[in-house]
């Protein structure tokens, strides 16, 4: 059922780092975006499909991981990503651009999800760190980073507590995702 797909995915942070996926499976995810709707039908978006470890390390190396967590600065060795997505536009002033990263993200993350992974949609990205990194050339802005793996962690969705929107993890590891009512969201 397509809800719980949906209930699946989740921000995962933290991976066996040792599984690995293979580039049939990340070309099957970009091929996924591909058949995505897009605006005005323009498919400006670009993909670079990073799975080797050293190039995995310099990708990682520009991410900021878990906003809300101050004192975690993101998975330790033998828990990061086995692999990432670079989003890129070659249209980056385009009005409709963050409608077609959102949509392909989602996408590429809900297919993950159906084969097994997960993964983590990132913005914040220091793109110039990762330009240079990877000499991708300044006809491409960098959109979005997707991490990919299979997860290491559990996360429960709870209701929300006020206003209080922050995730957090308890002692055991379990990361806490607050969510509103839905009947809070209908107007």
């Amino acid at each position: 059922m397509f809800k719980e797909l949906i209930l699946k995915n989740r921000s995962y942070r933290r991976f066996y780092q040792d599984f690995q996926i293979s580039k049939e499976t990340l070309k099957e995810l970009v091929d996924i975006a591909r058949l995505c709707p897009s605006a005005a039908n323009l498919q400006i978006l670009r993909f670079m499909m990073i799975k080797s470890k050293e190039e995995s390390e310099k990708v990682f190396s520009c991410l900021g991981w878990a906003g809300y967590l101050k004192d975690w600065d993101g998975p330790k060795e033998g828990e990061r990503p086995a692999a990432y997505i670079v989003v890129l536009s070659n249209k980056p002033d385009w009005a409709y651009i963050k409608s077609d990263v959102g949509i392909v993200s989602q996408s590429i993350l809900l297919g993950a999800v159906e084969m097994g992974l997960g993964g983590c949609m990132f913005g914040s990205v220091q793109k110039d760190k990762l330009r240079k990194s990877f000499s991708i050339p300044d006809k491409y802005e960098i959109q979005l980073v997707i991490a990919l793996g299979k997860p290491k962690e559990k996360i429960v969705i709870e209701e929300v507590k006020g206003d209080d929107m922050k995730y957090w993890r308890d002692e055991n590891d379990v990361h806490h995702v607050p969510k509103r009512k839905l009947e809070d969201l209908i107007l």
